[in-house]
């Protein structure tokens, strides 16, 4: 949880640190906001086939050397194509991260329910990283400067070290998995496992267009900028309530059912959020629809271990993180184009028909 936290604050704190460094430049903040998501896009399976071949500490060594890297240069020089360069070093190094810790986790628990347990504390690891890093960056920012606050970033990763100085030698892949040339399309191609991936997009999606299109509506209705942010805030905070209280019900929970409440009830926030106008009522629907969308984490990651095979589960979870990414990129140009077409409000209306059309699909992984 901590070697996640780390390196992952540092990759949200770069992202804050840069967008305010650029920001009279909107365009050149999105390019930049992109390549952190895209570098994971394409780092993602190379990086699951090496942490099935390394295990975990080899591929977060790296991964932090990446990070420090992308952080100096960007210190050392903050123009805007040496920055580019930064966000796809540290883009790819959390991605590296994440997918080698959540690949590592099976293999140090054991049963379905520790294993629930366990995704539950990886989660409110990744939150509070959402929260570490841009604080730090904010506060080094108004202190010393954007250069010191790079260097700053550049130390978080560092940390990450002594989270897996500890971690044992890596387990070898069997003989018979170790030969495999298997196509990604294999994993694909498995019903169960396709299913979990097109629920994980939609779930995404979901995060993605309130993130993007909250502003917006905040705007319409005449909020202001601190109001906006509240609302905002308001869901991070639901997201970090519901990870903190799933460790204690896990054993309780069957995941394709908390799938479905969630995804039920995003649909019908969703339905009712541009109705409302006070800063007050959409930031309940703001925490609410944090709660439903914080809690679907463990649940995918635990369903995704037992669905894809032992010696593919680092390229599974690569999967996953391609499909995150893509959404992450793709959905705040695709909300920009059909808001303008059917308004902000229908935004939301649209997201919400797809979610619930995605409950049958949720619902089918009760066979799986």
């Amino acid at each position: 949880m901590l070697t996640q936290l780390f390196l992952n604050a540092c990759v949200a704190g770069m992202r804050m640190t840069m967008s305010l460094y650029l920001a009279q430049g909107e365009e050149a903040v999105g390019c930049l906001i992109a390549l952190f998501a895209l570098s994971q896009v394409f780092l993602a399976l190379p990086a699951g086939r090496y942490c099935e071949r390394h295990g975990l500490k080899g591929p977060v060594l790296r991964a932090v050397a990446l990070a420090v890297f992308g952080c100096a240069l960007a210190a050392a020089w903050p123009v805007f194509p040496v920055l580019c360069v930064s966000a796809v070093l540290t883009g790819g190094a959390g991605g590296v991260a994440i997918i080698s810790v959540q690949r590592h986790t099976p293999r140090i628990v054991s049963g379905p329910d520790a294993l629930k347990n366990a995704f539950s504390w990886l989660a409110i690891g990744l939150a509070l990283s959402n929260v570490l890093g841009p604080f730090l960056a904010g506060v080094v920012i108004d202190s010393f400067g954007f250069h010191a606050a790079f260097l700053a970033m550049a130390a978080l990763p560092l940390l990450a070290l002594l989270a897996v100085r500890g971690v044992g030698g890596h387990v070898s892949l069997s003989p018979a998995a170790a030969s495999r040339p298997d196509s990604i399309w294999n994993l694909w191609r498995d019903p169960g496992l396709r299913r979990l991936l097109i629920v994980t997009w939609l779930l995404a999606s979901c995060w993605d267009v309130h993130t993007f299109v909250v502003p917006l509506l905040g705007h319409e209705h005449g909020l202001s900028a601190a109001a906006i942010g509240s609302i905002l805030g308001a869901f991070g905070i639901g997201a970090v309530a519901v990870r903190l209280l799933t460790p204690l019900v896990m054993r309780h929970l069957r995941e394709w059912v908390v799938l479905v409440v969630a995804m039920t009830a995003t649909a019908i926030l969703f339905g009712i959020y541009p109705l409302m106008y006070a800063p007050l009522a959409m930031g309940t629907c703001s925490a609410l629809l944090g709660f439903c969308l914080g809690s679907v984490q463990p649940m995918v990651m635990s369903l995704l271990h037992r669905l894809a095979p032992e010696h593919r589960y680092g390229e599974a979870v690569a999967l996953r993180v391609i499909v995150i990414n893509v959404s992450s990129v793709g959905i705040p140009l695709v909300s920009g184009v059909a808001g303008s077409l059917i308004g902000t409000a229908g935004v939301f209306w649209a997201a919400g028909v797809m979610v619930a059309a995605g409950t049958r699909i949720t619902m089918g992984l009760r066979r799986h």
